[in-house]
Order: structure tokens, then C-alpha cells, then sequence
């Protein structure tokens, strides 16, 4: 791993560490301010940090060598997102208002439509590389995964595809989209729907 990837593997614990201390201050010095900081250093933070990262180390999609000689950007990028994913309490409460999931993920450069209904528990975690359609319905717990990490050899391949989803589709319930899913308009997923690397749904009929 080279410096620069463990670097950025410490952004988690300095965001959870900045997090505790604007905690202990709006608790000691309550009011408007305080409680500014702490939604910013929540939610500010990490975005900006991860599209300076993009500006400077730009992610390409394709397969690579997470564990090569070379700096992965997909690593570091990663660290600006994997708190939410420890504590998806943060993200769903962006959801319970309309539109502000939505606005959220094109803060990160996720293209997302209008009248997107996301329920509370669901599970983005590259929320850069997703094309949502208008209309879309995200049921509960439908999770997309924009990147896998398997073994090749005596190393690991990253494998990172951006996520398209077209206007109206309906994704049922615990439903799982892998990295470069291509869901076409007017799809319906059932619930517990798989879809894998580079499959595409076309809508039935």
C-alpha cells in the first residue's frame, strides 16, 4: 500500500474524531453556530474531500490492481464515503425528505433524475458512479455496488462500472445491482432480484 493510500485510510477515524469534538462543543456551547459546524464537518466535509481527491486523482472504471505498486483512486475516494456506510443512520435521514437524498448524491457526481423515491435503508456505496432515471423507486433495502474486489492470481482486481438505472423503473425489495448493471426503462424488479456485473434488464413485454 503506498503512503498515499494509508493517508487517506486515516480520513474515517479524523472525520469520526472531528465529529466527537464538534459533539462535545455544541453540548458546551449550544446554538446556530455550533450546530453549523457539526452538519458541516458531518456532511460537508467528506464531499469535499472526496471531489478534490476526484480533481487530483481522477477514477477511472475498468478493471485494476487494487494491490499493485501504483495508488488505486478508487482507494481513496472510498475513504471519503465508508462512514456512511458504518453509520447509515446519517444517510437515512437525508431520505425521509424529498429530494434531499437525491440532491446529496449529486454533491458527490451521481446522476440522478427527478421524483426518485428512495426508502430509508437503502445502500449506495459509490454514490459518484450511479445514473438514475426519473421516476425510479428504490424498495427497501435495494443495495448497488458500483465496484467488486475479487483475487486474481497472487493479487487483487479491482473492478469498478458505473450503475444505470432508466425513468420508471421499479426495484423490489432487497433487490442487489452489481457494478455496471444497466436496468432499462420501465423495468420491474421483483424482490431478492441479482443483478451482476454487467447485466442488463431489459423491461419485460
Amino acid at each position: 500500500m503506498t503512503v498515499r493510500a494509508r493517508l487517506f485510510g486515516l480520513f474515517p477515524a479524523l472525520w469520526l474524531a472531528g465529529s466527537a469534538a464538534c459533539v462535545l462543543y455544541v453540548a458546551h456551547v449550544p446554538g446556530l453556530a455550533s450546530a453549523l459546524l457539526l452538519l458541516a464537518v458531518l456532511y460537508v466535509v467528506p464531499v469535499a474531500a472526496y471531489r478534490l481527491h476526484e480533481r487530483l486523482w481522477p477514477l477511472a472504471e475498468g478493471p485494476s490492481r487494487i494491490d499493485g505498486p501504483g495508488y488505486s483512486p478508487w482507494w481513496g475516494g472510498h475513504q471519503c464515503q465508508v462512514m456512511y456506510t458504518a453509520f447509515p443512520a446519517l444517510e437515512a435521514a437525508l431520505r425521509l425528505v424529498p429530494g434531499l437524498y437525491s440532491a446529496w448524491l449529486r454533491l458527490w457526481g451521481g446522476r440522478v433524475g427527478r421524483g426518485v423515491y428512495w426508502t430509508p435503508l437503502v445502500e449506495l456505496t459509490d454514490r459518484a458512479l450511479i445514473d438514475v432515471g426519473d421516476g425510479v423507486v428504490f424498495g427497501h433495502r435495494v443495495a448497488c455496488y458500483a465496484h467488486l474486489v475479487k483475487p486474481r492470481g497472487i493479487g487483487l482486481i479491482l473492478y469498478v462500472r458505473r450503475i444505470r438505472i432508466g425513468d420508471g423503473v421499479l426495484l423490489g425489495a432487497g433487490s442487489r445491482l452489481g457494478p455496471g448493471a444497466h436496468i432499462d426503462a420501465g423495468a420491474a424488479l421483483p424482490i431478492l432480484t441479482d443483478v451482476g456485473v454487467g447485466r442488463r434488464i431489459r423491461k419485460a413485454g
